[in-house]
Formats: C-alpha cells, sequence, structure tokens
C-alpha cells in the first residue's frame, strides 16, 4: 500500500481513503473508479515547493506538468496553490484557458506545434513557449510579428544525458525527437537566427530529461551541462539569461520494494552542481523552474474495480479478471510499469493469493500486473490499483468501446465527481 497517512486500513479492514472507505465509494459511484486524495496531491506540493524554496531561496518556479493528469478540477488546485503550468498541446491550454487560469504562469510545450496552436498561445498571452525545433521557431516568429506582439521563449536542450529508464519515456538523450542540440554551432546558429526574429524575445533554456527517473546523476549531469549552456551564451553572445528550466521526471514508488529520493535529495544535488558550476564565472544562479507532474499527483490517486471472473490454470498461473483494464490504465501494456494491489474489502489480511490482473479487453496483452500477491480474493470483491494519479485517466481510451470511467475528488470524509464517468451515448456521438 502506498505509503501515507492518507492511506490505511480501517477497524473494520476496509482500506481508506483520508476519511473514506473505498468499498462505500465503489458502492456509491460505481466501478471502475479513478480517486484521487486532495489531501495528498496538495501535501505533495507543499513538500516540492518547500523543498525548492530551501535551495534555490525564493528564485524559483514549480509549474505543475498537465499531461500527468488535467481537468478542471487539478488547474483550480494548481491555481490555488500558486503554481505555474506545464501544457504539451492546445487542448490542454484550453482547459486551463477555460477554468481561468492566468495564462501568464504557462508554459507551452511540445514537440510540433501546429500554426493554429501557436497562434491561440498568442492569443491567450501564455507566459513562454518552449521552442523545440527551428521550423517551430521561425513559425512562431512569423506568427507573433503578424499580430504585432514579442513572446518570450525558451530554448528546448537535448543534454544527452542517459536516465537509465525505459526507453519510450527518456526525453533527454542526444537520439530524441525532442529539442536542440547543445554543441556550441548549434547553440551559435540558433543564437544568431533569434536575433534577427522581431516576433521572440529569448528567456531561458529548457530541458527535460524523461520520466520515472528515480537516480541522482542525471539531474546533476543535466544540471551541469544547462549551466554551461548559460555560461556560453553569456560568453559568447553578451545575453545574461533569465531563467534555466530543468523539467521534471522526479519519480515515485510504484511497489513495496521500490524507493525514490526525497524532493530535498533531488534540489541539494541540483544546486550544489549549479552554484559550483556558475561560480567559476562569478555568476549567480539565475531563476530555476521545475515542471513536476507524476511525483506531485502520482501518489494521489488510486483506482478501483471489481473482481470479476478468477481462472486458475493448473501450473501456470491464475488469472483474476477486473472490470477494466488497459483502456483506464494502459501504462503495463506500454512500459511493463509496476504497481500494488490491495482486495479493499479485505485489506487486513494476509496477501498470499498470487494472480496476474487481467482486464475485459478481447486483447491478450490487456493485463495490469502479472503474479503479484494479494489477498485471497473472489468474485465481487473490490480491487484497489495503487498508486495510479499520473498518465493513467490522461491516456485512456474506448478500446472495444469501453466507456472511461469517473474520477472523484476525496477531502476528508467527503467526496465528489470532478469527471464523469462516460456513457454509450458519449461513445457514438462524434459517429456519423
Amino acid at each position: 500500500m502506498i505509503t501515507s497517512s492518507n492511506y490505511y486500513i480501517s477497524p473494520q479492514g476496509h482500506l481508506m481513503v483520508e476519511g473514506c472507505d473505498t468499498t462505500s465509494l465503489a458502492s456509491e459511484y460505481g466501478t471502475p473508479l479513478y480517486v484521487v486524495s486532495e489531501s495528498e496531491f496538495i501535501g505533495n506540493i507543499c513538500s516540492f515547493r518547500k523543498s525548492i524554496n530551501i535551495y534555490f531561496n525564493g528564485k524559483t518556479k514549480a509549474a505543475y506538468a498537465g499531461k500527468a493528469l488535467l481537468c478542471k478540477e487539478i488547474v483550480k488546485i494548481i491555481q490555488n496553490e500558486r503554481m505555474y503550468l506545464d501544457v504539451a498541446s492546445e487542448g490542454e491550454l484550453y482547459t486551463a484557458v477555460n477554468t481561468g487560469f492566468p495564462c501568464e504562469r504557462i508554459y507551452f510545450h511540445g514537440n510540433n506545434k501546429l500554426p493554429r496552436e501557436l497562434a491561440y498561445a498568442i492569443d491567450s498571452k501564455v507566459g513562454k513557449v518552449v521552442v523545440d525545433n527551428h521550423y517551430e521557431l521561425n513559425l512562431l516568429n512569423e506568427i507573433a510579428v503578424s499580430k504585432g506582439v514579442v513572446q518570450d521563449i525558451l530554448l528546448r536542450i537535448k543534454p544527452g544525458v542517459d536516465t537509465h529508464t525505459h526507453v519510450y519515456v527518456r526525453t533527454g538523450g542526444v537520439d530524441s525527437k525532442f529539442g536542440f542540440g547543445c554543441d556550441d554551432q548549434e547553440i551559435d546558429d540558433l543564437i544568431n537566427l533569434i536575433k534577427t526574429c522581431k516576433g521572440v524575445k529569448l528567456s531561458g533554456i529548457h530541458c527535460h530529461l524523461g520520466s520515472q527517473i528515480l537516480d541522482l546523476k542525471p539531474y546533476r549531469e543535466a544540471a551541469k551541462i544547462m549551466t554551461d549552456v548559460y555560461k556560453y551564451i553569456f560568453k559568447n553572445h553578451n545575453i545574461l539569461l533569465d531563467e534555466i528550466n530543468l523539467g521534471g521526471g522526479f519519480g515515485i514508488p510504484y511497489n513495496e520494494n521500490m524507493t525514490a529520493p526525497s524532493f530535498d535529495r533531488y534540489m541539494k544535488n541540483i544546486f550544489e552542481v549549479m552554484k559550483e558550476n556558475l561560480k567559476e564565472n562569478g555568476l549567480n544562479i539565475p531563476y530555476v523552474t521545475f515542471e513536476p507532474g507524476r511525483s506531485l499527483i502520482g501518489t494521489a490517486g488510486i483506482t478501483l474495480y471489481t473482481i470479476g471472473s478468477i481462472k486458475h490454470i493448473e501450473n501456470i498461473r491464475t488469472y483474476l479478471a477486473v472490470d477494466g483494464g488497459m483502456p483506464d490504465n494502459p501504462r503495463y501494456a506500454l512500459y511493463k510499469s509496476s504497481y500494488m494491489a490491495e482486495v479493499a474489502n479485505k485489506a487486513d489480511r494476509i496477501k498470499d493469493f498470487q494472480v496476474t490482473i487481467a482486464g475485459k479487453c478481447c486483447e491478450s496483452g490487456d493485463l495490469i500486473q502479472e503474479n503479484i500477491k494479494i489477498q485471497q480474493a473472489e468474485s465481487g470483491d473490490i480491487l484497489a490499483v495503487m498508486p495510479t494519479g499520473a498518465y493513467n485517466y490522461s491516456m485512456a481510451s474506448n478500446y472495444n468501446r469501453l466507456l472511461r470511467p469517473a474520477m472523484i475528488m476525496v477531502s476528508g470524509q467527503e467526496s465528489k465527481v470532478i469527471i464523469k464517468r462516460e456513457n454509450f451515448d458519449d461513445i457514438i456521438q462524434n459517429d456519423i
């Protein structure tokens, strides 16, 4: 189970989220059901903010990575918590705009932003556009000039750091679809091109190493490389940038055997490298921005399912099927991602029943976890899979025309729907 005071076992042996019994939530709202703990989410935000302020003395910003999980309620919380927001598409930007989020606190990402997306970003007055490639730089400049504005930008840099994570979630290596190289000639060409652009203003540089990183070394390497680029631009082009954005990617434990560094350890290591590297040239650390997503929302979410068939294949395995699967959680099919699981109505019992958790799709790869031990289960029990706050709903689909689940938020003993459950009219509404 997630190690947090927001998750515990009741005297009745049921899994609790804050003050709510998960079996009661499943009965009230139905399953599959995404459950988000507001206290866990806000607590993670406060912990992260405390760590960055300790080391960077207030000269820092935290931008929540919306791709992890974004809906209107999440936007309201990060606005109330005075965070910035990282969006990676027109849809994410639209969600923020329509929730009333202050657009000057938005960073707009993406490796292939469409002309209409860039125009929408400019019209919405987003704070920073993170430019990914030469085509985009020229296109953004052209659109900005046509609208008579000057758009603040960051350049996305590939630091070439190996994070030793799944190849699909590495984004900062040399062989990446994201960003510019960081060799001197490419930097020179970029800065010289920007000097000719009348519609953009270079404010800083950005990198993002990838996702679910549990090692400190890649962040130390990235901090060194990015401060080297910062120094090079100052020394060779007399431009003192306002900001270095080091992205996110901080990992969380997905099973009982996995540990993640604390926010303090991440920040201490990054700060030490940046301070030492800039001190040699008499430079101070500029504003440093981070873009945490999973590390804030990941442990705040669990998913509840109702157990259906249990099929034992002698000397092979036992399949335990639930009423959801890869449409609401594709991460095991994509990355073989690890998860914890509890029989929510028997959470106080010993985990001595080894099963493979299977979904209900017509797909052999529709699995949530293989060979995991849970409490003895039977059809009709409620299964809780965790942590599922990050990249579960945001990656959900209607494969087999299954309905995407509802999402509720729990606060103390109260719960409310923040994303309604789809119905079959939603499935066919765009059919012609």
